[in-house]
């Protein structure tokens, strides 16, 4: 960006008020961008931070991405990193090109948005709104995973144990012969270990997987079809608009030697990916297809499903639902494959929204329990993801979040079908937040460090201490059925980010998308063991794996009594670690100096945020006496707009609860209230039409003793009590008393009231003037009968 002070000068005599750019401004001076009165602005053809760089339109074609635009920012010093001023987004649809996004969108409504910048600025009325970071990407070839030296992949392992069989391979100068098998070229030291080379490189370049070393020049061509001779005519064009310098491309052309780079690697793989979808390259491919013919080659088998990995084989269930197929895999995850349960016992799992069965699902048994676990302590101990980089550990995470993030409507569809949540808020917070998680933790894997510590030296010797933090092993996790891909990545993420090995049960009620995420794991390349999902009942599944001596943690997340008996189990059995995430009582004092529209809206939020199924649902609100009938009206009025219906339907506000024997309980819980002589707003009864559907209720008048006011409902039910006007302490006093203590929460403009209240409740977190503002930074969890142990952030 270096300027030449007589061009600048002649700029500044212009008189310039604003620069409007298109595009890049990296290359342009700062001295020129900040000298106009009102800076300079950008048209960019993305939605920042989204495709930041060059060719933003193109990547936003090649990810696939749903929506597009444009954004005009304020320019700084930053690659597309400035403050946003304005956004305009229009649907991208299947077959638009970068020309028909162009014509269609990007030019007409790019030159009314730069026009209505520009108006804005001279109103003064121009935002200038932070970029986030999260979401935030930049072109293709900055992607980290593009970046990677593509090499042999070398993983060290011990032999002991070991019945390696294969082909013997002579090695010049090394104590033993090689041994080429599936798993690669096992290489034996002097010093008993071995050396296992997924991947050879010849010297002229070329590169095999290491397991076809015998085979590599045996593979028949395929004959191509006039489809596959039509995408190999296409390629061969953009070898040679890569291949500047060759005349014409040659089956026997190599891609290197001809002098192509790493980041023509980059440019192939998108290329192939622009043109066949259904062919997923990796840089590797590449290298290891060097010429043009074994590229065609190795493209068509790849198309056809031939390729030499072995495939993933999923039965699925299949479905024509929320405008889409999706595909559902219904049996038991054990040690990288779907199997089913012993003796092929299986239940039918249901859909809360008409009562009908989804389909069938594999059952877990104790067989299947101890199958399971014994997978997970090899993969753990005498496996692959024992000695892997911590670095190339998280680089699995962030492949696995950018899978369930392409399969995000899959999942929030199948996750609203099997649970009753809105299609929505499944698509936001039960899977966004999941793919979140993955990719929060994945960041830690290379940064969980020890410390040195000083201690007392002995002389004439000086000592050195230090910690080291290392994984347990084999983790079990149980979780419940009220966000059951949340509560599996909150636990999942922690516990593979630190290394250790996965043996997860969900809840039998709603197994369908763990069952999904373990198809994702294989696909992401988890090695075999190191996720294993057992759909089944607590009873057996979970009381088995309490009780199993390999298991060295478990979390569980569920009622306080059922994680008592865990507890127990736990300790009676090897003194496995445990963290536990149980009931909730949480109480929301409302205070009459409050922002009342906030406190009306974010206590319906606090109480009927996805279906009153929520762990930190507020279950009992504290008014202030002088606003409590005005708050009780506000409610209610509010209560009655909302739709019950289909989750699936986008404008849908509540949706069914999430099985029978939990809707037969609330009907239940209202009808105690009722009887103890609380007073009964609206609400209380099952909806008449099918599925399982619940009115949201508001209880007033409830008093201390009654049972609504001291047990969780977990179901759209609000409890409302008064208190009197200025009783701070009182209040306090009643929102203690209660053997619960995971989440809470205070309306008011008073900070000093504010402070005082949060630190006076005894709960694990407290909400000030919002509710339900979970991140995946922020460590979760509560104390007393509510559990012990932490989700999320740094300390979990």
């Amino acid at each position: 960006r270096r300027c030449i002070p007589e061009v600048v000068q002649v700029y500044k005599a212009t008189g310039a008020e604003l620069n409007v750019m298109p595009f890049c401004s990296q290359f342009i001076p700062m001295e020129v961008i900040d000298h106009p009165a009102h800076g300079s602005i950008i048209y960019h053809p993305s939605l920042l931070p989204r495709h930041r760089g060059a060719s933003a339109i193109n990547w936003t074609l090649i990810h696939g991405d749903k929506k597009g635009g444009f954004t005009v920012f304020w320019a700084d010093d930053g690659l597309d990193t400035g403050p946003i001023l304005l956004q305009r987004e229009c649907d991208v649809e299947p077959d638009d090109t970068v020309n028909t996004i162009y014509k269609r969108f990007l030019f007409p409504e790019g030159v009314k948005g730069t026009v209505d910048a520009v108006r804005l600025i001279a109103a003064g009325n121009a935002p200038k709104i932070v970029q986030p970071e999260e979401g935030a990407t930049y072109e293709g070839i900055q992607k980290k995973d593009n970046a990677k030296i593509s090499g042999p992949l070398k993983h060290s392992c011990n032999t002991i144990g070991a019945t390696a069989i294969g082909q013997p391979l002579e090695i010049p100068g090394a104590s033993q012969p090689g041994l080429v098998s599936k798993a690669g070229l096992m290489l034996f030291g002097n010093d008993g270990k071995a050396l296992l080379v997924k991947n050879l490189q010849f010297e002229d370049g070329k590169m095999i997987a290491a397991a076809r070393y015998f085979s590599s020049g045996s593979c028949a061509s395929v004959e191509l079809t006039e489809e596959e001779k039509a995408f190999a005519e296409q390629m061969r064009g953009v070898w040679k608009s890569i291949l500047t310098n060759v005349d014409a491309i040659e089956d026997s052309t190599d891609f290197f030697k001809s002098g192509a780079a790493s980041m023509d690697v980059v440019r192939l793989v998108e290329e192939v990916k622009l043109r066949a979808s259904g062919c997923q390259l990796q840089n590797e491919d590449v290298y290891m297809n060097t010429t043009f013919q074994d590229f065609i080659q190795m493209c068509v088998r790849k198309l056809r499903g031939e390729d030499d990995e072995e495939e993933l084989v999923v039965d699925y269930v299949e479905k024509n639902i929320n405008n889409m197929t999706i595909r559902m895999p219904h049996q038991l995850f054990i040690n990288g494959e779907f199997v089913d349960a012993e003796g092929g016992k299986t239940y039918k799992t249901i859909n809360p929204t008409d009562g009908t069965a989804i389909c069938d699902v594999s059952l877990a048994q104790a067989s299947d329990v101890d199958r399971a676990v014994a997978a997970a302590k090899e993969a753990f101990e005498e496996g692959e993801w024992g000695k892997i980089n911590p670095r190339d550990r998280g680089r699995l995470l962030y492949k696995l979040a950018d899978l369930m993030e392409e399969h995000q409507e899959e999942l929030a569809t199948i996750e609203s079908m099997d649970s009753g949540a809105v299609y929505t808020l499944a698509l936001k917070t039960h899977v966004g937040m999941s793919i979140q998680t993955f990719r929060y933790f994945a960041g830690w894997c290379d940064k969980i460090q020890g410390c040195t510590i000083p201690i007392n030296q002995a002389r004439p010797n000086r000592n050195l201490t230090f910690t080291k933090k290392e994984p347990i092993g084999v983790c079990a996790i149980v979780i419940p059925w009220n966000y059951p891909l949340m509560m599996l990545a909150w636990k999942t993420a922690a516990c593979l980010a630190a290394g250790n090995t996965v043996v997860l049960k969900p809840a039998q009620v709603t197994p369908l998308t763990a069952m999904k995420f373990a198809e994702l794991a294989a696909r992401a390349g988890f090695p075999k063991g190191v996720i294993n999902i057992l759909p089944g009942s607590g009873a057996l599944v979970g009381q088995r794996l309490s009780d199993h001596p390999d298991v060295r943690k478990l979390g569980f997340t569920g009622s306080t009594e059922i994680g008592k008996h865990i507890m127990k189990s736990c300790a009676v059995s090897n003194v496995k670690k445990v963290s536990l995430e149980l009931g909730g009582k949480s109480p929301l004092i409302i205070f009459s100096d409050c922002d009342m529209d906030k406190a009306v809206r974010m206590g319906l939020s606090a109480v009927f945020f996805n279906k009153g199924e929520n762990c930190i649902a507020a279950g009992r609100l504290f008014v202030e006496e002088n606003i409590h009938d005005q708050y009780v009206k506000r409610v209610v009025e509010e209560v009655k707009k909302m739709k019950i219906g289909d989750p699936l339907d986008r404008s849908t506000d509540h949706g069914p609860q999430n099985h029978k024997a939990h809707l037969d309980k609330l009907v239940e819980y209202c009808q105690t209230g009722v009887r103890e002589g609380a007073t009964l707003v609206c609400g209380g009864k099952q909806v008449s039409r099918p599925g399982f559907f619940f009115e949201p209720t508001i209880f007033t008048d409830v008093q201390d003793h009654m049972f609504i006011a001291i047990e969780e409902s977990f179901g759209p039910v609000m409890i409302l009590s008064k208190f009197k006007s200025g009783d701070v302490d009182e209040v306090l006093r009643r929102a203690n008393a209660t053997e619960y203590g995971l989440a809470s929460g205070v309306f008011t403009r008073d900070i000093s009231k504010a402070l005082y209240v949060s630190e006076k409740l005894n709960a694990g977190t407290v909400f000030v003037n919002t509710y339900n503002k979970t991140d995946v930074a922020a460590p979760f969890g509560g104390f007393k009968q509510s559990g012990f142990g932490k989700d999320l952030g740094k300390t979990c």
